[in-house]
């Protein structure tokens, strides 16, 4: 893995660095621009905005959280990451909402990486800012629904914008089941960081 990135955290200060890597994308994933596991806040609703602006009004309004991989000036990947009320739109929600039973503060929903850097490590290292995020805003139980892949079946990188199970177990997730036909819902606790009251009890009411 490389060392040389720097983990900023998705705000209206590194927002064009995001814009720019989305843009170089066209959008990401077919025109999605990190919006698709959001659904619509109070003041702001998905289908009256185009992408980049849906996005900034959710930072704006601190419902939108990334860690960001930069490379100098450059952002190179991101990691979405946020609470179940902020990205609720996962797939196979009725199935995992049916089988439920300690749903986390925390939830990891999408990646994606500069198509100049992939293949190097860099999407571990959005994970583990995101977590690293997390544990700043008081840590907690995280789940994340990364793809479980056949052996030796060679799969698209939008099939996987939620990473694999392989990556989650490295990074010290546990696996717990399968949902759909090939995600899987992983989990692990992160500790609030040095000096932090953990979020969990303080905003989750544990």
């Amino acid at each position: 893995m490389t060392t040389a990135h720097v983990i900023k955290s998705l705000t209206l200060e590194t927002y064009p660095a995001w814009l720019a890597l989305a843009q170089k994308h066209n959008g990401v994933w077919g025109g999605c621009w990190c919006s698709y596991f959001h659904g619509d806040t109070e003041t702001t609703i998905k289908r009256d905005h185009d992408g980049p602006t849906f996005k900034r009004r959710l930072i704006e309004e601190g419902v939108a959280h990334a860690a960001l991989v930069f490379d100098g000036d450059a952002a190179i990947a991101w990691c979405e990451y946020g609470s179940p009320a902020e990205l609720p739109n996962i797939y196979h929600r009725k199935q995992y909402d049916a089988e439920e039973r300690r749903p986390g503060p925390w939830r990891i929903t999408c990646f994606f990486v500069d198509r100049d850097h992939r293949r190097r490590g860099v999407a571990r290292e959005a994970l583990d800012g995101a977590l690293d995020l997390i544990a700043q805003a008081g840590g907690g139980e995280v789940v994340s629904f990364p793809n479980e892949l056949a052996p030796g079946k060679r799969t698209s990188s939008s099939f996987l914008h939620n990473g694999t199970r392989a990556m989650f177990e490295k990074a010290g997730f546990a696996f717990e089941r399968h949902i759909g036909k090939s995600k899987t819902v992983m989990r692990r606790t992160i500790p609030p960081a040095a000096g932090i009251h953990s979020q969990e009890s303080e905003t989750f009411g544990r």
